[in-house]
């Protein structure tokens, strides 16, 4: 589990997300008044209201705290070996952390340390076209090859495609999700969410372990989507797709807003076409997105990042490290160095940023 909270704290954080009326803006009143969220749970409803919470809403709160066992949720989470991260620890994502009431808490699978990323948000709209197939699959190999990780949203169509495109080029990718980590949607792009994990991108969201995909989920998502991203790309979008609830998002954050023009005489193009016309910034190639946000230089950077090996036990553990998970075990057996060594000399390759640790003592080498 990444945060790095003590699960005595963390459960009851995972307690509070059970209770939809307890959104981010509660949430942080919660947080200035209470040391901790042990004693918000278990404060009287007085001493909520003080806190900032409407009467009514902190009635409901004490009403339905019987029936949510703060125990149970963490034990939930761990026997799904799922991964939490919240605003409290230093690794949540920066840009997320900028935008106005950011989820508090964080659910996901793989690997999710995005400040060292450079992010684009890929979205349009689910009814793809052939062109708006061939164009995202033009700019999101190139911007992946540049070193640029997708953020999408796993929908049908423009997502998949942006995500599939991505991992097909080795490139890295996140899906944020509109519902619970146990109920991923569509069911069509649950081996989509798998690969997107073995490929050391993630899926994460918000909401609790078992939260259906509502209707009404989904806007809420995109703020992620957007807020986790440099910039959104609209890829092909109709005058009514959800990919234009991405871009007014990305407006309000203070982010680019990048859409691809299509025929004036396809529906499918209506949403994009009058992104442009409003002032988006128009795309035809990857080069129009990379210079406009600076990242010209993307992968240049990330490359130099990956210090050089100083020692011969940090030559060979690189060398036998790559995308897939190895644990440590097996690196010292390979290595045929003592084990001691070994966990040191990753200790100090996971600071340089050479390698990643991902729990469970199995380590990747760092993109």
């Amino acid at each position: 589990m990444s945060t790095k909270l003590p699960k005595t704290e963390l459960k009851y954080w995972l307690a509070f997300n059970q209770l939809t009326a307890i959104g981010p803006v509660r949430w942080q009143r919660l947080l200035d008044y209470f040391s901790d969220l042990n004693q918000a749970w278990n404060a009287p409803t007085s001493e909520l209201v003080k806190a900032g919470l409407e009467p009514k809403i902190a009635q409901e709160l004490a009403e339905k705290r019987p029936g949510i066992n703060p125990d149970f949720e963490l034990e939930k989470v761990e026997k799904l070996k799922i991964k939490i991260i919240t605003t409290l620890d230093h690794d949540y994502p920066k840009l997320l952390k900028e935008i106005y009431a950011p989820p508090p808490l964080l659910y996901y699978l793989g690997e999710f340390d995005l400040n060292n990323e450079f992010t684009l948000a890929v979205v349009g709209t689910r009814k793809i076209s052939e062109y708006g197939r061939q164009i995202t699959q033009q700019l999101v190999a190139d911007l992946a090859a540049a070193g640029i990780t997708i953020i999408s949203g796993l929908a049908l169509g423009i997502d998949a495609c942006a995500q599939q495109t991505a991992i097909g080029v080795s490139g890295r990718t996140i899906s944020v999700l509109g519902s619970g980590i146990n109920q991923i949607y569509p069911a069509a792009n649950r081996q989509l969410a798998q690969k997107i994990v073995e490929a050391t991108g993630a899926i994460i969201t918000e909401f609790p372990l078992n939260m259906p995909p509502l209707k009404h989920n989904f806007p809420q998502r995109n703020r992620i989507i957007s807020g986790l991203s440099l910039g959104t790309l609209v890829t092909e979008a109709g005058e009514k797709s959800g990919a234009l609830i991405t871009a007014k998002y990305a407006l309000e954050q203070n982010r680019e807003v990048f859409a691809v023009p299509g025929s004036i005489y396809h529906q499918g193009c209506l949403g994009s076409n009058k992104l442009i016309k409003m002032g988006a910034k128009t795309v035809t190639e990857a080069k129009d997105i990379l210079e406009t946000l600076n990242l010209e230089q993307a992968q240049n950077f990330k490359t130099a990042k990956k210090m050089v090996p100083e020692n011969e036990a940090e030559k060979i553990l690189l060398e036998l490290l790559s995308d897939q998970p190895t644990h440590i075990d097996k690196l010292s057996q390979f290595a045929r160095l003592n084990i001691s060594v070994v966990n040191s000399t990753l200790a100090v390759m996971e600071m340089k940023g050479m390698i990643k640790h991902l729990g469970d003592q199995k380590y990747i080498k760092a993109r």
